[in-house]
């Protein structure tokens, strides 16, 4: 029993200690000897023992030190561009017609800024994505345009970009509710200005049937989404939303790309002012102006 003690110490020390006890017992009443293997079984048996509850109490300081960290850790450490919980955007399926006839009708509205329509007909989706940037006096925003979903979109992005449509307006709009996003876009400042012609949604609108009663359900506008401000379906110009926090909204504004890491902590250290008058919807209390934008 002073063997098999010994060598529960190692595989198994409870069981060696229980061993080396009954054996030290037996050997007392027996006379026989083995004391020094019972012993030594009781020894390993307990050091065994002490390093396991040493090495679960160290893994209880480190879980507890790790989920501290975890709730601590800046918003700007919490890049995702990619759904969470809820109701996702829909899985693109990319349209037969994709970029093949991109049109820009003018509206009755005259422009905001004088901006010449883009290319119209066919624009190519090819590279899927094109990275971009925008310059505010609040730090950079550096964004990844999702040319392969709407390249409709990004065509007028760029053409708009290109132009100087951008530079010197500030960005409206700050929500703080169910839609956690910055809008910009509008030289005038109002929220209604544009730039004199309008197009039709794309991704994830074009995932939809016009009379698929879904398009009204909100899905979720991930954290570091950009997408197109509307008055309805068809009334894209030029104003868009950079999303800061998980939103949810009707999927009929088009998502046309994605902010980097350095973006949202830009965004993040506006969206910390919260909005002029205190409400959740309106000026940003920190006033942001772009100083340019350029796309490739």
């Amino acid at each position: 029993m002073a063997v098999a003690s010994l060598v529960c110490a190692v595989l198994f020390a409870p069981l060696g200690i229980v061993l080396g006890h009954l054996s030290l017992s037996q050997l007392k009443r027996s006379g026989e000897q083995g004391r020094g293997i019972a012993i030594a079984g009781l020894v390993i048996g307990y050091v065994m023992t002490a390093l396991a509850i040493v090495l679960v109490v160290l893994g209880l300081v480190f879980a507890f030190i790790a989920v501290k960290v975890a709730e601590d850790m800046p918003a700007q450490d919490r890049y995702t561009a990619s759904p969470g919980a809820g109701q996702e955007l829909p899985a693109f399926a990319p349209p037969k017609n994709l970029g093949a006839n991109c049109q820009y009708p003018a509206t009755t509205e005259p422009a905001a800024r004088p901006a010449s329509p883009p290319r119209t007909g066919t624009v190519p989706t090819e590279p899927a994505t094109v990275e971009a940037g925008i310059v505010t006096d609040r730090g950079s925003i550096g964004l990844q345009l999702a040319n392969g979903k709407a390249p409709c979109t990004v065509n007028n992005f760029a053409s708009l970009a290109a132009q100087g449509f951008f530079d010197g307006t500030q960005c409206h709009r700050l929500t703080t509710g169910t839609l956690a996003a910055l809008q910009c876009g509008d030289p005038s400042g109002s929220g209604t200005g544009g730039p004199g012609y309008r197009f039709p949604n794309e991704y994830p609108t074009n995932q939809y049937r016009l009379s698929d009663p879904a398009v009204e359900r909100p899905v979720l506008y991930p954290r570091g989404t950009v997408a197109m401000a509307n008055a309805g379906p068809g009334t894209n110009g030029s104003q868009f939303f950079l999303v800061y926090e998980d939103s949810m909204l009707p999927p009929t504004y088009t998502v046309f790309g994605t902010v980097d890491k350095t973006g949202l902590a830009t965004l993040d250290a506006i969206a910390a002012g919260g909005v002029a008058d205190g409400s959740d919807d309106g000026r940003p209390a920190t006033p942001v102006t772009i100083e340019s934008a350029n796309v490739g």
